[in-house]
């Protein structure tokens, strides 16, 4: 019972539609309908620009930080983990917005948190240094979903968290699969997250 409570928690956290919510209240507009049609932080800055974007992204990562934190509390790390992995599914999926979702960089950042707050920080070191140098966010958002395994076994995490964080790094690029055929063929857009829309 304690897993499947743990799976409906994270879940349905990981469903609340934060970047539909925040456009909603900020410019009255569902992002999903500009932009890259997206629901997640990236495609949030876009289109509601700084403010909006940094709400977004932060909410986005709450919603990894809490199930995963329920699940540290009432099952350990195992449970952490269940948690953690139903709220990125949820984010990408989510009840709440047609199961029209976001890539789950920002959730699974949250998740990752709670569970390997050390490789998360070289994670997103990486993925900052990308994103400076390059202005790609898909290209920063994929390096450093790597750069997360390899820094989760230099550093001797557990075999579950190193399985976990593949598991991620395939999920994050399966929801990226667009921008990186787009990478390749050299018509990846470049960020200017700057600029709101409306």
């Amino acid at each position: 019972m304690t897993i499947i409570f743990l799976i409906v928690v994270g879940y349905l956290l990981g469903s609340i539609p934060s970047g539909l919510i925040v456009g909603k209240l900020i410019s009255g507009v569902d992002i999903r309908e500009h932009g890259s049609g997206n629901l997640g932080g990236t495609n949030a800055f876009r289109v509601l620009g700084v403010k909006g974007g940094l709400i977004v992204t932060s909410a986005d990562i709450v919603k990894g930080i809490i199930p995963a934190y329920i699940g540290l509390i009432w099952m350990g790390e195992l449970g952490a983990i269940i948690a953690g992995i139903s709220a990125i599914f949820g984010h990408a999926y989510p009840l709440f917005a047609s199961l029209r979702g976001g890539k789950s960089v920002a959730t699974g950042t949250g998740v990752f948190l709670v569970l390997m707050p050390y490789a998360i920080a070289i994670a997103a070191i990486v993925f900052f240094i990308t994103l400076l140098t390059t202005q790609y966010v898909s290209l920063a958002s994929l390096l450093g979903a790597l750069t997360l395994v390899i820094a989760s076994i230099a550093l001797k995490e557990s075999a579950w968290k190193i399985i976990i964080s593949i598991l991620v790094v395939i999920f994050v690029t399966y929801r990226h699969r667009g921008n990186v055929k787009r990478l390749l063929y050299g018509t990846e857009s470049k960020a200017k997250l700057w600029k709101r829309r409306f």
